[in-house]
């Protein structure tokens, strides 16, 4: 796809009569294009996009269009829809009513772009720029900050299902990059022992049987990686992401000494800033902020305050 930048087109007439009817106290959308027509402009990606090729779509419908479908938390098709049937997106877009807009692969590819280019933060800082031309934002202004948290889309664990988990992870991961290899060095009794799911049924025994499994696992995955990191196996294999995290996580609940594999005891773990909680997220840890506690992230958010301007929120995308 090749980037030809030209201007940015008034919004059509008959959208702006369809959208003043359909709006008479005022949309955002449309508020904002009447603000800020150019908000975005072709020439800011051309860097993007190469010389030759289709051509593209216009980047500065795409970055508008990924904004809002960010702002109202939409899936690529919901915002593809959202493009051909909303009054308020085509007036913003300067579309014609009955433009069928584009498909909703266009949205990941336009993503994978600025990803790809480095651009992620162009989209903020231009919309910094922006509100500064406007008088909105000033340097010295009051401003608040404050982070909420964000669940990570993986299941809480324990660490004895935490072991398991990541054992059955990476034979499930190994047995479909390298079926030949998995069924020459899996042990025979490794499938009855992790083809289930670590639930609460395998953790939730008495403290005799919690210790004896975590042994018998922590035994397991050390067979397993010393199969993976022995010279005669194949290079690759240690660098599949679920190999790695196995051995991350055999190193923060695991010690290894000559008189046999010892289970770390809760005071002898990575801090909680650092733990791996999930083989399937290395960057999901255990958060607490006052009563709330979660596996996940925190997102940090900033608000101008003055009293004479109106609020801006900001945070990393």
């Amino acid at each position: 796809m090749s980037l030809r930048p030209s201007p940015i087109p008034p919004v059509p007439q008959e959208t702006v009569r369809v959208a003043r009817a359909a709006f008479p106290k005022g949309n955002v959308y449309v508020t904002l294009r009447d603000e800020l027509p150019a908000l975005f402009s072709d020439e800011l990606f051309t860097g993007l996009f190469p010389e030759r090729g289709k051509p593209a779509h216009a980047p500065w419908r795409l970055a508008l269009a990924t904004l809002l479908q960010y702002a109202e938390g939409l899936s690529d098709r919901r915002a593809a829809e959202a493009v051909r049937s909303r009054i308020d997106w085509k007036y913003l877009l300067s579309l014609e009513l009955e433009d069928p807009g584009f498909d909703a692969s266009v949205l990941c590819e336009f993503r994978k772009r600025l990803l790809e280019g480095d651009a992620e933060q162009l989209l903020l800082d231009t919309f910094l720029d922006c509100v500064r031309q406007k008088g909105l934002l000033k340097s010295g202004v009051k401003q608040r900050t404050d982070s909420t948290h964000v669940l990570a889309a993986v299941r809480a664990l324990n660490r004895v299902e935490l072991v398991g988990e990541a054992m059955r992870h990476v034979l499930e991961v190994l047995a479909l990059a390298a079926p030949d290899w998995v069924r020459q060095n899996a042990r025979a009794q490794w499938p009855e022992r992790y083809v289930p799911r670590f639930g609460h049924d395998r953790s939730h025994k008495s403290e005799e049987e919690r210790r004896a499994l975590v042994l018998s696992t922590g035994a397991d995955g050390f067979t397993l990686l010393d199969l993976l990191f022995a010279p005669e196996a194949p290079a690759w294999l240690r660098q599949i992401p679920a190999v790695e995290m196995l051995r991350r996580i055999w190193l923060q609940n695991y010690h290894r000494t000559p008189e046999g594999i010892l289970w770390r005891e809760a005071d002898d773990i990575p801090p909680a800033a650092i733990f791996v909680n999930s083989p399937f997220d290395a960057d999901a840890h255990l958060a607490r902020k006052r009563t709330t506690q979660w596996v996940g992230y925190k997102v940090h958010l900033t608000e101008t305050c003055e009293e004479d301007l109106p609020p801006l929120s900001t945070l990393p995308i």
